[in-house]
């Protein structure tokens, strides 16, 4: 894969899944795993996630991938349950 001037996407990852014929949801998530990832440590995933989204949505909305940048965006903003001893009443 290209190298990509997009800072929320610098391998291009999120572009090229655009650009394949016939791609399916499961090799979409693989995309996007493989895309969170490779994302520098410096850069917000939260907001990358949501330009990325803003941009392909707009595009192509039945995509595949734009249905995994909404899962991704959802899943994000849903609450995180803390588990283990944290989660036990005293």
């Amino acid at each position: 894969m290209a190298r990509s001037d997009d800072p929320n996407d610098p391998k291009g990852l999120i572009r090229e899944a655009y650009r394949i014929e016939g791609i399916a949801l499961p090799e979409c998530r693989s995309i996007f795993l493989d895309w969170a990832l490779s994302l520098p440590d410096d850069r917000d995933q939260q907001q990358a996630l949501s330009d990325l989204h803003t941009v392909y949505s707009g595009q192509d909305a039945e995509h595949p991938m734009t249905q995994v940048l909404s899962e991704g965006l959802q899943a994000a903003q849903t609450p995180k349950r803390r588990g283990g001893w944290r989660s036990r009443p005293r």
